[in-house]
């Protein structure tokens, strides 16, 4: 190939293309460029223009000698900054430290990332990804092989890796490969993976819920949905049957043993998921109507048992009351029956 027909790859594709970063979206310049996006990453990324620069590819601007001049009279008053742009004139002069700028660069491109796959671009990106398998499928035998998205447990860097999320038993796994295990995952962070399947309610899960959408007896009528999702994409590989039960020789292990099953409920859903629809109980009772009835049953109910305790009360009351004068009346009792006796044998 001729030199005028090679074509220089830039920085991202270049990142993107790297081993263990296949999950990695190549975010566009034109999102880069708009200052919006980048809100707030300056402050916490080092060498923060260099980096942009960097991803950019943009040529570091030399200063003028004016322009040093300049800068060394406005840090007259700190000698700690006119040290510091000293050293890193003296670096750029001599050989720049590249490695700095590189982990600086990666850092910044991996926070730039988690917000572009929650962007209208990013999210077609990363479904185009998902839709080829390029994530890969859960590692769970009941899950039938459903299809994973990559996600972080936190929003800040350096405090966990990537994991992947399965939406059919809505749990999360390490990636099989080891060359995942050092990417980073806020560079995915906690939103994109749910965002992702609210974007995108029609994806089929598993195949099952393929077969169950169309072999429901009017094909044009579209499948029933619970909260926006199809009820046959809501987590299919729970409930009953999708849940493991120890066995010895054909007898169920009991819950109660040490190598028993634990926290079956987990795994656990409704046979009909729509049972979960708080808002569709609360219109069923009569929406506020509903909700006053329910005040003035309770108040009734309340009322009720403080009378019910007030009575109680009465009769502890009266119950020393009523032993006097049974204790009274049986001594009268008593003593005339005695008088008589002895009146009558005298």
């Amino acid at each position: 190939m001729s030199s005028s027909s090679q074509v220089l790859e830039s920085w991202i594709s270049t990142y993107c293309s790297l081993l263990g970063h296949e999950y990695l979206a190549e975010v566009s310049e034109d999102f880069i460029e708009d200052d919006f996006n980048l809100t707030g990453l300056s402050s916490g990324i080092p060498m923060y223009k260099e980096a942009l620069e960097m991803i950019l590819d943009i040529e570091p601007e030399e200063e003028s000698d004016e322009d040093q001049e300049d800068e060394e009279e406005d840090d007259d008053d700190d000698p700690e900054k006119l040290a510091y742009r000293r050293a890193a004139r003296k670096g750029q002069r001599g050989q720049p430290d590249i490695m700095k700028i590189e982990t600086s660069a990666e850092l910044l491109y991996g926070l730039i990332h988690q917000r572009y796959i929650t962007s209208r671009a990013g999210m077609g990106q990363m479904h185009e990804k998902y839709e080829l398998g390029h994530f890969g499928v859960c590692p769970r035998i009941l899950c039938q092989g459903c299809k994973v998205l990559p996600v972080g447990c936190s929003d800040s860097p350096g405090e966990d890796t990537v994991k992947l999320f399965c939406p059919s038993c809505f749990d999360i796994y390490n990636p099989p490969n080891s060359r995942f295990h050092n990417v980073d995952g806020a560079y995915f962070g906690t939103t994109f993976g749910s965002l992702f399947f609210m974007t995108f309610p029609e994806l089929q899960i598993t195949s099952s819920a393929a077969d169950l959408n169309s072999s429901s007896p009017a094909r044009s009528a579209p499948p029933p949905e619970f909260n926006g999702t199809s009820i046959a994409n809501f987590a299919p590989g729970l409930g009953r049957g999708k849940i493991y039960e120890p066995k010895i020789y054909g007898f169920k292990v009991s819950e109660r043993a040490k190598t028993g099953p634990r926290m079956k409920w987990l795994r656990m859903k409704p046979e009909d998921v729509r049972d979960l629809d708080e808002c569709r109980r609360y219109h069923a009772g009569g929406g506020e109507d509903g909700d006053e009835q329910e005040e003035a049953e309770q108040e009734d109910a309340e009322d009720e048992q403080e009378h019910v305790k007030q009575e109680s009360v009465d009769k502890r009351k009266k119950a020393p009351m009523r032993r006097r004068r049974m204790g009274s009346g049986a001594s009268g009792v008593g003593t005339g029956s005695a008088n008589g006796a002895n009146g009558g044998g005298g």
